[in-house]
C-alpha cells in the first residue's frame, strides 16, 4: 500500500511538471487539462499517506514535501476558478433592457442527431444570440425553424466537425467568415448592434484540438487564440470572444490569450463551468468560453443541461456598462514583454 501510494504520487508530480516544457506536441499539452482531477488526487494520496504511514524516514519527508508543493501549486492554478476567489468581472443587477445581451453558446456534435433537445433550451432561455459549432447539413438544415424569430445569420455548415452558426435577433453587420489559420478552421466575425444603438464586436471560434486524431500539436490552435487576442488588444469598442477553444480556462495558452486582448472572464471567481465530456463527470473540463471586454458586466452565467452532444451548452447574459469600463479596467491581467514575446512567436510559427 505503501509502495503503490509513492508511485502514484510521483506519477502526479511529473503530470503537473510536464506542462512546464513549452513543446506543442500533445502528449505535452494534454496534461494542462485534467488539473483539478491532479489536485484532488495529490489530496488523497497526500493524506491517506501521512494519516497511515507518518513520516519515519528522511524520504518520507521528501516524498511528502514534494507532494505538499505540487498540491499548493495545483491549488494556485485553480483556485481563481473557485467561487472563493475575486471576481475578475464585476455582476451587476441593474438591468438596461436596451443594453442588455444574452448569448447560448454550444458544440452540437456533428453525430448527435437529436436537434429537439437544443430547440427546447434555446425556446427556455430565449437568447438574443446563438454560436453553434459542429454545425453540418443535418443541423443547418433542421435550424430553420430558428429562421423567423433569429432574422439575422452567418452560416456555414461544413461535414468536417468545424461547421460554425450564428443565429441573432439583432442587427448584424460586416459579418464575415474568415480561416485564420488553416482552410476548413472557420471563425465568424461580426459587429452585433445592440437595442440601444450601441455596437459591439463578436468571434466565435472554434480551433482544432490537440489530439492524435485532429492535431498532433497545439501550434495552430494557440496561433488562432492569440491571433484573435492581438486584434482585440487594439480595439476600444465592447468585444466578446466565443466559442469552443478545445483549451481550458487555466492553461498557459488561456490566461496569455486573457493578458495580450485584455479581456475578462466572468468564471474567475465563479467556478469552473466545466463543459466537456458529458458522459464522464470525473473527467470534465471547461472548454467553451466566453471573454468579454471591459465595457461588460454580467447578468448571468449559467452551464445548461445535456443535450445529446459531448459538451454542455454556456448562457451567459451581459450588460452593457459603459459607465463601469473604467472601475473593471483594472481588473484585467497585466501583460509583460515576455508574454507578448512568447505571444508574437506562436503566432509566426503558422503566419
Amino acid at each position: 500500500m505503501k509502495t503503490a501510494l509513492i508511485i502514484v504520487g510521483y506519477i502526479f508530480i511529473i503530470f503537473s511538471l510536464i506542462p512546464f516544457i513549452r513543446n506543442d506536441n500533445w502528449m505535452f499539452r494534454i496534461f494542462e487539462y485534467p488539473r483539478f482531477q491532479k489536485l484532488i488526487i495529490s489530496v488523497i494520496v497526500l493524506v491517506s499517506f501521512v494519516l497511515q504511514f507518518g513520516l519515519d524516514s528522511m524520504h518520507d519527508v521528501i516524498f511528502v514535501s514534494a507532494l505538499s508543493l505540487n498540491t499548493i501549486y495545483l491549488l494556485y492554478l485553480v483556485f481563481p476558478y473557485t467561487f472563493v476567489a475575486r471576481n475578475q468581472m464585476k455582476r451587476t443587477r441593474k438591468v438596461v433592457a436596451d443594453n442588455r445581451l444574452s448569448l447560448l453558446i454550444c458544440n452540437v456534435f456533428q453525430d448527435n442527431k437529436d436537434v429537439s433537445r437544443l430547440l427546447n433550451q434555446i425556446e427556455q432561455r430565449n437568447p438574443d444570440l446563438i454560436l453553434l459549432v459542429e454545425v453540418d447539413s443535418y443541423w443547418d438544415s433542421h435550424l430553420k425553424v430558428l429562421h423567423k424569430k433569429y432574422p439575422h445569420r452567418v452560416l456555414n455548415p461544413l461535414d468536417n466537425t468545424y461547421g460554425m452558426s450564428l443565429y441573432s435577433k439583432l442587427e448584424l453587420k460586416n459579418q464575415s467568415v474568415q480561416y485564420l489559420i488553416e482552410e476548413g478552421i472557420p471563425s465568424i466575425q461580426t459587429l452585433v448592434r445592440l437595442r440601444s444603438g450601441h455596437y459591439i464586436k463578436l468571434y466565435g471560434l472554434h480551433p482544432e484540438p490537440p489530439v492524435p486524431s485532429e492535431n498532433p500539436r497545439s501550434t495552430e490552435r494557440d496561433a488562432e487564440i492569440l491571433l484573435v487576442a492581438k486584434e482585440v488588444e487594439k480595439m476600444k469598442t465592447p468585444v466578446i470572444v466565443a466559442g469552443d477553444l478545445n483549451d481550458v480556462a487555466w492553461s498557459y495558452t488561456t490566461e496569455l490569450f486573457l493578458k495580450v486582448s485584455g479581456l475578462l472572464d466572468p468564471r474567475r471567481g465563479r467556478g469552473f463551468f466545466s463543459t466537456f465530456h458529458v458522459k464522464y463527470p470525473l473527467l470534465r473540463w471547461p472548454l467553451d468560453h466566453v471573454f468579454c471586454s471591459k465595457h461588460f458586466c454580467l447578468l448571468e452565467l449559467k452551464r445548461l443541461s445535456d443535450m445529446g452532444s459531448d459538451h454542455f451548452p454556456i448562457f451567459i447574459s451581459l450588460q452593457l456598462a459603459l459607465e463601469q469600463a473604467a472601475e473593471q479596467s483594472h481588473e484585467k491581467m497585466n501583460k509583460t514583454s515576455e508574454d507578448e514575446r512568447v505571444a508574437q512567436e506562436k503566432i509566426q510559427k503558422v503566419t
